[in-house]
């Protein structure tokens, strides 16, 4: 294996088979969806088939397939920017690209009535609970590095790649109903969607903290048993101090686009509801309206019955 260097990441490219059929059945799927809706005269917004398929599944290709999959059993450095990709970036585009709502919208009715009982169901609540989806968030990346899980999935091709798939799940569980547009259950208010957000900073830099400072290897003996074989890698210990920092600057950064993507969503949603608040005060002016028309027409008559001169009485003989 070549030394690792920026232009290795696009040059040491290579396929998974699992992940890339699953990729491209995915892709394939929303945009068959996407092709039915325009094919029925209904539209769909370009940025969220942009955000689906280029964002999310283009972001969990690249990361699973170009330089970074390459070397990420090879440095901690670059597995962990592997690891931020893919728990964040790709649940986060693909939540944005509404996938849901396109079934619902595409399925056939029977389908699409399994889809609404699934999403209906208890577990499907229980699933989305938002303190259940942060604290599953918080302690997934605590499990995998200071456990002999992540020692596993390095000596494991299986494991590896369950573990890609797991990262991204993890994530779309938390950043779904706190980013996403679907209807899904676990969806709260937005002053708590930005909790939450602000909960994930302090555990990123914790987490990135504690990588850093870290007197044992993760990994255990992989990584020294590499550079016996491959002398230019850096020294481990560096190396890993190098991933905690990414694992921490990356994180808050990663989390500063998404407090800008929830706020431009809390905007939107507060002037659809303001515009939603005008049209039903402006039905109840017209309402209003009507009845007070109603009502001078029907005390038009009266009065004028009222004030009609009467007829003269015959005269007294």
């Amino acid at each position: 294996m070549p030394p690792f260097s920026p232009s290795a990441v696009v040059t040491e490219w290579g396929l998974s088979p699992v992940l890339f059929v699953l990729v491209v059945w995915a892709a394939g799927l929303y945009m068959y969806a996407v092709w039915r809706l325009h094919d029925r005269g209904d539209r769909w917004p370009v940025g969220r088939t942009l955000a689906f398929v280029g964002g999310g599944l283009g972001t969990f290709f690249f990361a699973t397939s170009s330089g970074l999959a390459a070397y990420d059993t090879t440095l901690l450095s670059v597995h962990m920017v592997q690891h931020m990709l893919l728990s964040m970036v790709v649940p986060v585009m693909c939540a944005l690209g509404a996938p849901v709502t396109l079934a619902l919208r595409t399925l056939p009715a029977r389908p699409r009535r399994v889809l609404l009982s699934v999403l209906h169901s208890r577990f499907a609540r229980v699933l989305t609970f938002a303190p259940l989806t942060l604290a599953v968030y918080v302690i997934s990346p605590w499990a995998l590095y200071f456990t002999g899980w992540y020692d596993a999935t390095l000596r494991s091709d299986l494991l590896h790649e369950l573990m890609h798939v797991h990262l991204v799940a993890v994530g779309a569980l938390f950043f779904t109903p706190i980013l996403g547009v679907d209807p899904v259950p676990g969806r709260v208010s937005h002053p708590f969607r930005l909790l939450m957000l602000m909960l994930t900073l302090p555990f990123h830099a914790f987490l990135g903290v504690t990588v850093m400072g870290q007197t044992t290897l993760i990994g255990g003996d992989w990584y020294p048993s590499l550079k016996a074989q491959l002398p230019w890698l850096p020294d481990p210990m560096a190396d890993q101090h190098l991933a905690g920092g990414i694992l921490w600057g990356s994180g808050d950064l990663i989390a500063l686009m998404m407090f800008v993507t929830l706020f431009v969503q809390w905007v939107r949603a507060s002037q659809q509801e303001a515009r939603r608040e005008d049209r039903r005060l402006d039905r109840l002016a017209r309402a209003e309206e009507r009845t007070r028309d109603r009502d001078e027409q029907d005390a038009h008559p009266r009065e004028q019955a009222s004030t009609a001169p009467s007829a003269p009485s015959a005269p007294r003989r």
